[in-house]
């Protein structure tokens, strides 16, 4: 089974089930914080593959959200400087096996590349369904660590920020 570095926002209810997703498929789950990471253009750019630039987007962002930004009027290197400026802009997960990089959480697509040998039925795992339209997720102040639920479920928690 796959290693799967996988960038999301500490405390996301989605990441964490998709998490548990790739664990119970057997992939060794190395989690790291979008949030805390260093990116920088070039790298961010690589998990985009050939999707248009306002699938690079996630669309429970409050920014997006509320209008003020919108992905689908933005070329690609405002897009990335947006991204670089406000990290909850970015699509989630982000996640790179064998040097292979991919945006989203399409079960379909995932299950094709490293395969999830999941019985659950399929569902919309990218979309927030808590609706911030008025009050978004906090972010948590502990961005990146290790603890007991994430020892539990069968993955860890990578503290470092790594290039």
């Amino acid at each position: 089974m796959a290693t799967v570095v996988f960038y999301e926002k500490p405390g996301c209810a989605n990441n964490t089930r998709q998490k548990v997703l790739l664990a119970a498929a057997g992939h060794t789950v190395l989690a790291k914080s979008l949030l805390a990471e260093k990116w920088s253009a070039p790298r961010l750019r690589e998990f985009f593959g050939a999707l248009p630039v306002a699938e690079w987007f996630n669309p429970s962002a409050p920014r997006i959200q509320s209008g003020e930004v919108r992905p689908a009027a933005l070329d690609e290197p405002a897009a990335l400087e947006s991204m670089l400026a406000d990290p909850l802009l970015i699509r989630r997960p982000l996640m790179e096996v064998d040097g292979e990089r991919r945006v989203g959480f399409d079960q379909d697509a995932v299950d094709r590349w490293i395969g999830l040998a999941s019985k659950m039925p399929r569902e919309d795992l990218e979309a927030c369904s808590k609706g911030h339209a008025a009050r978004p997720c906090p972010v948590p102040a502990r961005q990146a660590g290790t603890d007991g639920t994430a020892a539990r479920s069968g993955f860890a928690e990578v503290a470092d920020a790594q290039g």
